[in-house]
Formats: structure tokens, C-alpha cells, sequence
């Protein structure tokens, strides 16, 4: 039986409260446990893309519910802090022996996260059960990658930078960061938003499917995704409410525009990759 079976039986069976989590059921932690480890191996993932077009694995986000359902809460001591959680973090040993950094005091990768190769890990960031982190990739200080949200290759995640978690509903895609990406100092992205690969995104820019992009490119308004190849800013424009008494001056709201990538931002970008290596 693989992997998937396995975890939509025992989905089907905890539905219908058919799985006794008060005993000791080695095979249900059993499968539990492998489909921890295959995420953290990067042989699962929440979603992937497929003929060009992104496709969540539904059964991957249930595996992560069945996680949270079937544990039990437990005390675990870290150096001087206890926490209390159903998963414990992820262990990190594999993670120097393929060139990944992970910096002390506050670098925290739960269990089930993916970390690929030749990747930096600054503290303090944080790694949610789910998410992948791509090979050559930089987490920044204070950066926060949510549960199941996939971040490209070569992808560099400016310091402060929040990319939200979309576990449930199941059928629900989570935020996608393509191979790429360049996102500055403050941006957040979230809602299962789709950055396009290779696209610079200027600091403190929100990117949500609720606000608008006003796309210069091909001169269209897109909802949910910036397209590959884009450079992306946040500006404001006028609101519809503007014209209500409250509003002197008028009212405004974000949106994000966005041109071709010009090929100096592109050499910037690619001097620092050369200065990091």
C-alpha cells in the first residue's frame, strides 16, 4: 500500500471515529511518522506543479491534520525553554551534510518541514510543518514560511517577510513562491497567492488575492498570482468609498503594480547571489 493509501485509509477511519488515539497503535504512528519524514525528505509535497499549472495533494494536507488529531500534546524540553506541542521540531543534522546553514539562537524548523540543499536558515525565522524551502534559498531574519507553502529555488526571502500557511481546507492551494523570487524586506504574501518565477518584489509590498495587480506587462488587472519576470511595488489608488463625507481628500486603497523586470535589477540580484556564495 503507499503512502497516499495509507494516510486516505486512516483519514477515512478517523472521520468516522474509528481510531481508538487513546491506544497504542504502532501502526498508525507508524504511518504517521513516515509521512513526517517523506515531507521533510521532499518526497510528498502539499502541492506541485503540473503541466505547467500548480495541483494541491489533498491527501498531504490531511496527512498534516491527522498529525494534529491523533497526538497527544507533550512536554518537551529545548536547552533552557520547555514547549508543549504534538510535533517536535524537526531534526536538523541532515542539513550540513548538504551545505544548508542554519544559524543559532531562534532558527526554529518544525517536523514535516522540507529544507533543500545549500540553503541559509537566519535567526530567528521560522519553518512551519508542511512548508518547503528550496535548494540555494535564503530564509532571512524574522521571516515566518506557513504551513504548506512551497518557496522555489534560489529564492531569497528579505528580512521580516511573512509568507502565510494554508492548511485547511484541504482543497484549498497554499502560497507559491517560484524558483527565483526575489521578495523584499516586509512583504507579505498570503491566501495561497502565486509569485511567478524570476520576479523581484519591492519592500513592504502585500501580496493577497483580495488586492488588486495592475499588470503594465500585458495590461490587465490579475487577482491571486504575479506573473514570471515582473517587478512588483505597492502603491495606492483611488477607492470608491472616496467619495463619502468622512473621506476629505478622498480615500484610497493598495494595489500592486507591476512592470518587466529590468535587466539592472536582474545584475543586482545576481551580485548578490555571487557575494553569498
Amino acid at each position: 500500500m503507499t503512502l497516499n493509501a495509507e494516510i486516505t485509509s486512516l483519514w477515512n477511519r478517523y472521520q468516522t471515529d474509528d481510531v481508538d488515539v487513546d491506544s497504542a497503535d504502532t501502526d498508525v504512528y507508524a504511518t504517521l511518522d513516515a509521512f513526517l519524514d517523506a515531507l521533510e525528505a521532499g518526497d510528498v509535497r502539499a502541492a506541485e506543479k503540473r503541466d505547467g499549472e500548480w495541483t494541491v495533494n489533498s491527501w498531504v494536507k490531511r496527512g498534516i491534520l491527522l498529525n494534529f488529531g491523533l497526538r497527544a500534546i507533550e512536554t518537551v524540553e529545548h536547552g533552557d525553554v520547555a514547549y508543549h506541542d504534538v510535533l517536535p521540531l524537526r531534526d536538523t543534522d541532515d542539513l550540513p551534510t548538504r551545505g544548508t546553514r542554519n544559524t543559532p539562537d531562534g532558527t526554529v524548523i518544525r517536523r514535516g518541514a522540507h529544507i533543500g540543499s545549500d540553503a541559509i536558515m537566519m535567526s530567528p525565522s521560522f519553518v512551519n510543518v508542511g512548508a518547503r524551502v528550496g535548494d540555494g534559498t535564503l530564509v532571512d531574519s524574522c521571516d515566518t514560511v506557513g504551513s504548506c507553502a512551497q518557496i522555489g529555488a534560489d529564492v531569497k526571502l528579505g528580512a521580516n517577510t511573512l509568507v502565510g500557511g494554508v492548511l485547511e481546507p484541504v482543497e484549498s492551494a497554499p502560497v507559491i513562491i517560484e524558483d527565483g523570487v526575489s521578495l523584499g524586506a516586509g512583504c507579505r504574501v498570503t491566501s495561497g497567492f502565486v509569485v511567478g518565477e524570476n520576479s523581484v518584489v519591492g519592500e513592504n509590498t502585500l501580496l493577497t488575492p483580495r488586492i488588486p495587480v495592475y499588470d503594465l506587462v500585458e495590461e490587465e488587472i490579475r487577482y491571486g498570482e504575479l506573473p514570471s519576470e515582473r517587478r512588483a511595488f505597492i502603491r495606492y489608488v483611488e477607492s470608491s468609498v472616496g467619495g463619502h463625507d468622512l473621506f476629505e481628500g478622498g480615500a484610497y486603497k493598495p494595489a500592486v503594480v507591476a512592470t518587466h523586470v529590468e535587466e539592472q535589477t536582474l545584475e543586482a540580484t545576481r551580485r548578490e547571489e555571487a557575494l553569498r556564495e
